[in-house]
């Protein structure tokens, strides 16, 4: 793994410094050049939490991914230059699904004069690094809330045209035999979000793009549109043009990719 290799994958040209500005900067162009995606899982391709297996598919491969790939490359990315970064367990939904909540999402704390959030693993959260701090922040466009809710876990509010509404993280460094079995449970379980349909994410300067199954939506402050993806060739002109990704093997999960369209909404594909 080659830290050039990576900046070059992001569109990074600068020199690389610990301080706030590079963080950013970092964080900015990464989720600009790499979309979150779930397309492996789809696929039931191999995966896992290895930050090695990571850089292979997002740097040399030129995929996206999930989570525990996309913030443990920049994690990696974050210390190969000098940052100090914690690698924390979150926990989406956890008022909702309890302990079997916990390790399914990764968070990164960066220590700097403060300790800041970074998160380029939640699909349509955070386009830049936060302070660990209690109260509001606005970033692009967006309102997102971060509070203490107890002496172990705090949350962070996604903003109102968001997917999953929250996650809860703790501050201590993550139990990676957690993070490993929770990821091959989402990989994997009939239950899973994962496992039942596509869903892929980027930032744009203006925005966001997002898959959700056969659905196209573009969010922008304050204004959400969606319209439904036609056929296999749409589908797959769509991950290119607008993702970036050459994945011709989804067009042969395009008849069950509308079937559960129609299960979860009732709108049969045209």
């Amino acid at each position: 793994m080659e830290l050039a290799a990576y900046l070059d994958r992001i569109g990074y040209a600068g020199t690389p410094r610990v301080d706030l500005a590079t963080l950013r900067d970092l964080h900015r162009a990464h989720l600009f050049a790499i979309p979150y995606e779930n397309l492996d899982v789809q696929l039931r391709a191999p995966g896992g939490t290895e930050v090695a297996r990571a850089f292979d598919k997002i740097v040399t491969r030129r995929r996206g991914g999930w989570c525990y790939e996309m913030n443990g490359l920049l994690g990696w990315a974050l210390s190969e230059i000098g940052f100090a970064v914690t690698r924390m367990s979150g926990a989406v939904a956890r008022m909702e699904r309890g302990e079997a909540s916990h390790g399914n999402h990764l968070v990164l704390r960066v220590d700097l004069d403060r300790p800041y959030i970074a998160d380029v693993g939640f699909g349509d959260g955070l386009l830049e690094p936060i302070p660990l701090a209690a109260g509001d922040h606005r970033v692009a466009g967006y309102d997102f809330k971060l509070e203490q809710v107890d002496a172990d876990w705090w949350r962070l509010h996604n903003h109102a045209l968001g997917g999953a509404p929250y996650f809860d993280f703790t501050l201590e460094t993550a139990r990676e035999e957690t993070l490993a079995a929770t990821c091959q449970w989402l990989r994997t379980a009939p239950e899973s979000i994962f496992t039942q349909f596509p869903i892929v994410q980027r930032h744009t300067p203006d925005g966001l793009v997002i898959i959700l199954g056969r659905t196209l939506r573009r969010v922008r402050p304050g204004e959400r549109t969606q319209v439904l993806i036609e056929s296999a060739d749409q589908f797959g002109e769509i991950l290119t043009g607008e993702f970036g990704l050459d994945v011709p093997q989804m067009a042969a999960l395009w008849p069950a990719i509308c079937a559960k369209h129609e299960e979860l909404f009732g709108e049969k594909a045209g």
